[in-house]
C-alpha cells in the first residue's frame, strides 16, 4: 500500500503569550504524519515543492524524520516555503496568520507551460485537501482533477476551507463539489462545509449522508458521523482542550491509518476520534510521538 499526501509544508509559529514555538506543519502533512504513526507498515510519501533556503532544509529534514517519503518533494532554486502563526483563545480555538503567497508549493506539477502528474501514478491512494487545491492556479486544479478522474488510485479528500486562499467563494464551491464527486473517501468538517456552502449543520449532514462515498463527517466534540455505512457508537470528548490546531488533520490520519490497514469503519472512526482527542490537548499541530 502506497499513499501520496499532496499539499504545502510550512514553518509554524505557535504563539504562547510573548513567545513563539517554531515547528513544521501543514494540513496534509499533519495527516501524513498521523497516518504513518497509526499504520507504520503503510508507505506514506509527501508531495510538494520547497526552496533551497535554510527553512526548506529544516522542513525536508523534519518530514524525513517522521518516516515520510521525500522522493517526490521537488526543490526549486530561489524559492522558499510559506509561514504561518497560530494564536488561540481561552477555549483553545485557534486563529491563523499566513505569509504564503510566494510559497514554492504553488508551483506543484508545473513544468514550464505543461502539467505533469506522473509522479502520482505509482500510488494506491492520493490524499489532498481544499488547501492543496486553493494554492494551485485554476488551470492546474482542473488538470489535476482530470488526471484523478482517470487514475486507478483511490482519492481521499478533505475540503478544509480557508476563504483567504481562494480567489472567490464561487470557485471554491465549484472545485469542492467536483472533488466530492471524485472522492472515494470523504473527510469533510461540518464547520467548513457550513461556511463554504452557507448551509445549516442539518443540511450538511443530510447532503453527505445521501452520498455514496465512504468516510466521516467531522463534528468536533460530538464525534464523527459515519458516511457510506451506518455506525452507531459514542465518542468521549477530549479531557482538556488546549489547542484545536490539526484536530481535523489528525482525525484524518488516524481514520485513514486504520481504514487502509484493513480495519472496519467502526474501528477507523474510533481511531480517528481518539487521535484527534489526544492532539487537541497539546499546543501546535504535531504532538510528541
Amino acid at each position: 500500500m502506497r499513499v501520496a499526501c499532496i499539499g504545502e509544508a510550512m514553518i509554524e509559529l505557535s504563539m504562547n503569550e510573548a513567545e513563539a514555538q517554531v515547528g513544521v506543519a501543514g494540513d496534509t502533512l499533519n495527516t501524513a504524519i498521523y497516518l504513518k504513526r497509526a499504520a507504520p507498515d503503510i508507505a506514506v510519501d509527501y508531495v510538494t515543492c520547497l526552496g533551497d533556503d535554510p527553512f526548506s532544509t529544516k522542513i525536508m529534514g523534519f518530514i524525513a524524520a517522521q518516516n515520510i517519503g521525500c522522493d517526490n518533494i521537488r526543490v526549486i532554486t530561489g524559492k522558499s516555503p510559506g509561514l504561518y502563526a497560530i494564536t488561540t483563545n481561552e477555549a483553545g480555538e485557534r486563529a491563523f496568520t499566513y505569509w504564503r503567497n510566494a510559497s514554492a508549493a504553488r508551483q506543484m506539477f508545473q513544468v514550464g507551460e505543461e502539467y505533469d502528474f506522473s509522479i502520482l501514478a505509482p500510488y494506491d491512494v492520493v490524499y489532498l485537501s481544499g488547501i492543496t487545491m486553493a494554492i494551485l492556479p485554476q488551470q492546474v486544479r482542473l488538470a489535476l482533477m482530470g488526471w484523478l478522474q482517470e487514475t486507478g488510485a483511490r482519492v481521499a479528500y478533505d475540503s478544509n476551507y480557508r476563504p483567504r486562499l481562494w480567489e472567490d467563494a464561487t470557485t471554491a464551491r465549484q472545485i469542492t463539489r467536483a472533488l466530492w464527486s471524485l472522492a472515494d473517501i470523504a473527510l469533510p468538517s461540518i464547520d467548513d462545509e457550513m461556511a463554504l456552502f452557507e448551509e445549516s449543520a442539518e443540511t450538511v449532514a443530510a447532503r453527505f449522508a445521501a452520498g455514496a462515498a465512504q468516510g466521516a463527517l467531522k463534528r468536533g466534540g460530538l464525534g464523527p458521523l459515519s458516511l457510506g455505512e451506518a455506525v452507531d457508537q459514542t465518542y468521549a470528548p477530549a479531557a482538556n482542550v488546549v489547542d484545536t490546531t490539526a484536530a481535523g488533520d489528525s482525525f484524518n490520519g488516524g481514520y485513514l491509518g486504520a481504514l487502509l490497514a484493513g480495519k472496519s469503519q467502526q474501528v477507523a472512526l474510533k481511531a480517528g476520534h481518539d487521535c484527534a482527542s489526544r492532539v487537541v490537548q497539546y499546543r501546535g499541530a504535531i504532538i510528541p510521538a
